[in-house]
């Protein structure tokens, strides 16, 4: 699904503390055989554990990073984060969902605004104080 992020104008970065050896391998041997020619985003390695560490997903005890997916804007303000523990895989549907709405919002300068499960099209709401106890009325359309 990588073509809709570059459509939507959204890099994408993967970090963990693997070593860009392992990172090499894993796009060998697992994801050129899941994806035709592999991940065409950077893998990058955070070895020490820094950058985990800054947005809180480094286990100091495992010296793992735990999954995090982070949505940043273009001013570089963390908008979303999602953190799950190993077992646990990722809605990248979901993670595109979100992206459309921030970038909805941003494009209209917050006076629009998207219910919960919003998808494009669908209707937004116009927070202010009129907005209060009406709800509803957006929501039932």
């Amino acid at each position: 699904m990588y073509n809709e992020f570059q459509e939507l104008n959204v890099e994408v970065l993967t970090i963990s503390v693997d070593s860009h050896f392992v990172h090499k391998m894993w796009q060998v041997h697992e994801l050129s055989k899941m994806v035709k020619g592999g991940v065409p985003f950077p893998m990058l390695s955070d070895s020490s554990g820094n950058i985990g560490k800054l947005y809180g997903v480094y286990d100091e005890d495992a010296g793992i990073e735990l999954r995090g997916r982070f949505i940043i804007d273009p001013d570089g303000i963390i908008q979303a984060m999602e953190i799950l523990t190993p077992p646990v895989g990722r809605n990248v549907e979901e993670v595109i969902r979100q992206i459309k709405a921030y970038q909805h919002v941003r494009e209209t300068n917050g006076q629009e605004v998207t219910p919960s499960g919003w998808q494009p099209g669908k209707p937004v709401l116009k927070p202010g104080p009129d907005l209060v106890g009406n709800v509803w009325k957006t929501w039932n359309v």
